[in-house]
């Protein structure tokens, strides 16, 4: 019952991913979430941001936002970054992750979701049948309250790392990060 919303991998965060491996294991593309995955919530991309696309494209790897956010929003957004992207996607209706598959010209096999909630990235791209990682959510150092949803994620996650369902991909973080 609760498999829907376990992740097949869960890392501090999207630069603790090794693409390199993600590669090497027969993905050819990295489907994203933006706000608290990539960068705080409403916030602009960052450098570091800015630089892991580049670097993903450089190993093969397609990219894509999958956002339920509005597309002048994900633009704003993307004003470096060279990525397809679908907004107001709905998420976890599986709509949108069929939607990215079909852009990206993949099988389900072939593609990643990373995001950092667990009821609508991973739920999401569970139901579809797409391997998921979570990262992670960013949070600011002085940030105390989570919502209600946070807290129930925690309850999950405790389950999850109990579970059998862990490093489901493999070893995909890089060499000294921390795994989740």
């Amino acid at each position: 019952m609760l498999r829907v919303y376990y992740p097949y991998e869960y890392v501090d965060s999207v630069f603790a991913i090794d693409y390199e491996r993600l590669w090497a294991l027969g993905y050819r593309a990295v489907i994203f979430d933006i706000d608290n995955t990539l960068v705080h919530h409403g916030k602009d991309s960052t450098e570091a941001v800015d630089a892991l696309f580049p670097h993903i494209h450089s190993l093969g790897l397609k990219t894509l936002l999958l956002s339920n956010n509005s597309e002048q929003r994900i633009q704003r957004f993307c004003k470096n970054i060279d990525t397809l992207y679908i907004h107001e996607a709905d998420k976890p209706d599986t709509a949108g992750y069929l939607k990215a598959l079909e852009m990206l010209g993949l099988e389900k096999h072939q593609a990643v979701v990373v995001g950092d909630q667990v009821f609508t990235d991973i739920k999401g791209a569970n139901r579809c049948g797409i391997a998921s990682i979570l990262v992670k959510y960013l949070r600011y150092p002085d940030e105390k309250k989570i919502g209600i949803r946070r807290n129930m994620e925690k309850i999950i996650l405790k389950l999850y790392i109990n579970s059998r369902f862990q490093h489901r991909i493999g070893d995909i973080c890089k060499e000294g990060s921390p795994h989740g």
